[in-house]
This record gives C-alpha cells, structure tokens and sequence, in this order.
C-alpha cells in the first residue's frame, strides 16, 4: 500500500531536492514522500481540481490517448472548451469529477514514483504551506522534485518557476540540504519582488501570456490560496 516502504537509509539531511525524471527516481528509492512540483502547469492544476474535490488521473503524454475508464473525463487541447492542462479550465469542475490530465513533464515524474511506494504529494506555489504540513506529517525523508521542461533532444532544462514552487514548499521545512536551501532562497527573493511578475517573466511564463494564457499565471502565482493536498491514492491524485 502507499507509503508502505523499507527502512530508509540515514541521510544527510530530511529534505532534499533534486531535478527532474532522475531527481525523481533518486529521490523516491530514499525518501517517504516525494513532492512533485510542475507550477506551469500541471501541479497548478491538479490543485485547482483536487481545491474542487475532483480526483486527477496522470497521464505522461505518450499515454495521452490510452483507454481510460468510462466515468473518467479525458482533458483536452489547452485551447479547446472543456477542461484541459490550463488551471483556469478548470475552475468551474463539478466536485467528483474524475479527470485524466495528460502532461509531458509533471505527470511523467508522477509515473516514475508512483512504482516505487513513497508517498506522492502534488505541489506549487498555490499549495506549498499545506504541502510541506503534509509531508511532515508522514514522517521519515522528504524529497521535492521541480519537474523543470525537455529542450528538443529529451535533456532536461531547468524552469525558473518551478525553482521558485519547490523554494516555496522547502522554505516551510527545515533540515535542508544545500540544494532545497538555495531553493528558498530563490523563492524568497521572488516573493519580495512580486511572485506575479516573476511568473510572467519567466520563459514559460511569456509563452503563456503570448498565447493568451495570463490567467493561468495568475493563478499559479496565487502562494497558499489553496489548502489541498494532492495525493496519488489508487492511481488518482485526490484530496488528503
């Protein structure tokens, strides 16, 4: 059952972070929670629709079009009318919804722990006070994984905003490592200069703004309006 793990090894500090599809595999072989954090935007709007009592079924997008069960909502095109990837498409989803939302990066790192028990926790800037509560309480090693985006060869690159949603979720826990302190750090120096314009400034920022998007980074840059917690449970992320 989830969380049902081995004794984790001693480490060098209860809250770590790494990157990306290998941050996430390293991470979840030792710690008992694992955060994934995809602010732009999957993270973002998986807690908009958990905020709804909805339940989120991942999907990494090459399983986009695979079968899902006939009660469950596959999300469409991020400019089509129903509910899609753009958190603002989902703000009006009737509670008990059962959406399966395709996502090339946050829901990838959600299939990558998801095989190996730990407990997995959904997080960004809208929900990191809450998720860093609930990591606690679970009890044993925390690791926090900022999805970051793939440059066209399938390596990582690093995403400011996701630095900035795993700073925040760090800067409310404590025995750090060097990597989830500078993290904070970030997180904190953007929050002093406006969590907004920092998200709109940021490459994936632009991009959604451009394309008409600005109400999805207003609503990723909304810190602790939200006090869902995400938790894959059966497959879906759902409300704790």
């Amino acid at each position: 059952m989830p969380g049902t793990r081995p004794e984790h090894r001693q480490l060098d500090h209860g809250v770590r972070l790494e990157w990306g599809r290998e941050g996430a595999a390293l991470l979840a072989a030792d710690c008992a929670v694992v955060i994934v954090v995809d602010v732009l935007s999957f993270s973002t709007a998986v807690d908009v629709a958990v905020g709804r009592r909805a339940a989120v079924l991942p999907l990494r997008s090459a399983e986009a079009d695979r079968p899902v069960p006939p009660d469950v909502v596959r999300a469409g095109p991020r400019r089509g009318p129903g509910p899609s990837l753009s958190p603002a498409s989902l703000t009006g989803l009737p509670a008990g919804t059962r959406l399966a939302l395709p996502s090339p990066n946050g829901a990838t790192l959600c299939a990558a722990v998801a095989a190996t028990g730990a407990v997995l926790l959904a997080g960004c800037l809208r929900n990191a006070s809450a998720v860093a509560s609930a990591a606690r309480a679970v009890g044993g090693p925390i690791g926090i994984v900022p999805a970051g985006e793939r440059w066209p060869d399938d390596t990582m690159r690093v995403a400011a905003e996701d630095a900035l949603g795993a700073g925040a979720v760090a800067a409310a826990l404590r025995d750090r490592s060097p990597e989830a302190d500078l993290a904070a750090a970030q997180f904190a120096v953007a929050r002093d200069r406006g969590l907004g314009a920092v998200l709109a400034a940021t490459s994936s920022g632009r991009e959604l703004l451009a394309e008409g998007f600005a109400a999805d980074v207003e609503l990723a840059a909304a810190l602790d309006a939200s006090t869902a917690v995400p938790r894959l449970q059966d497959g879906f992320l759902r409300a704790e």
